[in-house]
């Protein structure tokens, strides 16, 4: 992994989120590891692999791709995985810290860049292959949050990663806004239609959450939301 870039700013929750990564990184390669030691090999630190991730969710270009948003991912992961089977909760979490780890807002490759950089990060740090495999499949598949049915560890990162749409009013408004200001680079007509067509694809999937809790709490006030934003910029 390439040296974590600096910041002038650390996030308040930094240090917890490097504990809250080391002990995913450790659980998710158990295996490996006991394959390691009897190799008599050492195994990586998690501390680098943890500060380079958070280096790159703190990017200034970011504006709602944040750490926040990092959290927010995370903790919706949790509280889904209470309700929800997953064959892999390791690959959910793992994948919900690379999801946006690559993030230029000017490129369409993020999540296929995200993706590449888990295998590499993942298979240097000692994670199996199968489950390295899994953790950068799902990260694609938060391409278009559309999971093929029976995709369980799928439906649980999309569904934490679209929680945000299910936001209180002001809340929904502030992410929107933190949107736009990602994309302040692109004039004002070329946002509204390409912010509308994702708005619109977004309403046309037959359900935005697929586990049966996230759409039992979420489903509704998303698609209010959703409908909302796209009445607003069609005005």
């Amino acid at each position: 992994m390439p040296a974590p870039a600096p910041a002038p700013d650390r996030h308040p929750a930094h240090d917890a989120l490097l504990a809250r990564w080391a002990g995913l990184l450790t659980s998710a390669r158990e295996a490996s590891a006991r394959e390691a030691s009897a190799r008599e090999a050492t195994v990586p630190d998690p501390g680098p692999y943890g500060e380079d991730l958070l280096a790159r969710w703190a990017e200034p270009q970011r504006r709602y791709h944040t750490t926040d948003h990092l959290i927010a991912v995370l903790d919706r992961v949790d509280e889904l995985l209470l309700h929800v089977r997953a064959p892999d909760p390791a690959a959910v979490r793992l994948a919900a810290w690379f999801h946006d780890a690559v993030y230029l807002p000017e490129r369409s490759t993020n999540e296929e860049r995200s993706a590449r950089l888990a295998e590499r990060a993942l298979t240097e740090a000692g994670v199996p292959a199968a489950r390295t495999a899994e953790t950068a499949r799902l990260v694609l598949v938060t391409r278009d949050h559309d999971p093929a049915e029976g995709d369980t560890n799928g439906a649980v990162l999309c569904d934490a990663d679209l929680a945000v749409l299910a936001g209180s009013p002001e809340d929904y408004g502030a992410y929107a806004a933190a949107v736009r200001e990602e994309y302040g680079f692109v004039p004002d007509e070329a946002f509204r239609e390409g912010r509308a067509n994702v708005l619109r694809h977004l309403l046309g999937l037959s359900r935005l959450f697929r586990t049966p809790i996230g759409h039992e709490r979420w489903e509704d006030t998303a698609r209010h939301n959703l409908a909302t934003e796209l009445e607003l910029l069609s005005a």
